[in-house]
C-alpha cells in the first residue's frame, strides 16, 4: 500500500464519516408534518441564538449552564420555541447530570426518534407540537418510569403553578 492510497482511503473513510453523521443528525422529525411549521427565517426571529442552534439544529447546551436544573417550584415546563406543555415538575428529579432531567412527560407532549450523532443509537426527544428538539431519553432513571428524560434547559420555558390546596 503506498502513502498516497492510504491517504485516499482515510479521507474517503472521514468524508463517508462526515456524511453518515450529517445524515443522522439531520432532524428524523424534519420529514414530519407538525401542527406548528415555520422556515428557519421564521424560527431565527423568533427564538434567540442558543434556542434556535439546540431546539432547530439538534444542539446541546454546556452542562450545567441552565438555571431550569436548579428549578423547584411546582409548575409546568413548556416547549420554548412553541408553548407546548411538555413536563410536570412533579416528574421532574436531581439526575446530577447538569440538565434538567424528568421521569416522564406529560401525555401528548413529546415525540421521540432515533439519534446517531453519537454513532451508536440514542433516544431522541422531540416537541410533539413544533418537532423541536429538546434532549435524549434513557434508561437509567429512578422509579417509577425507570427513565430520565435529559433535557436542554433552554429549550424549556417554565411556567409556575400553585400547588393544588389539600383536601
Amino acid at each position: 500500500m503506498t502513502r498516497r492510497t492510504f491517504l485516499l482511503g482515510g479521507a474517503g473513510l472521514f468524508g463517508g464519516g462526515l456524511l453518515a453523521r450529517h445524515l443522522a443528525t439531520a432532524p428524523a422529525a424534519a420529514a414530519e408534518r407538525f401542527l406548528i411549521n415555520k422556515t428557519p427565517a421564521e424560527w431565527k426571529q423568533t427564538l434567540t441564538p442558543e434556542q434556535y442552534y439546540v431546539l432547530r439544529e439538534h444542539g446541546t447546551e454546556r452542562a450545567g449552564s441552565s438555571p431550569l436544573d436548579h428549578e423547584k417550584r411546582t409548575g409546568l415546563f413548556l416547549c420554548a420555541a412553541c408553548g407546548q406543555p411538555l413536563f410536570s415538575s412533579a416528574a421532574k428529579f436531581d439526575s446530577g447530570t447538569g440538565w434538567p432531567s424528568f421521569t416522564e412527560p406529560l401525555p401528548g407532549g413529546v415525540g421521540t426518534s432515533t439519534d446517531y450523532k453519537l454513532i451508536y443509537p440514542r433516544t431522541e426527544v422531540h416537541c410533539a407540537r413544533c418537532g423541536g428538539h429538546l434532549g435524549h431519553v434513557f434508561n437509567d432513571g429512578p422509579p417509577p418510569t425507570g427513565k430520565r428524560y435529559c433535557m436542554n434547559g433552554v429549550a424549556l420555558r417554565f411556567e409556575p403553578r400553585e400547588a393544588a390546596p389539600a383536601g
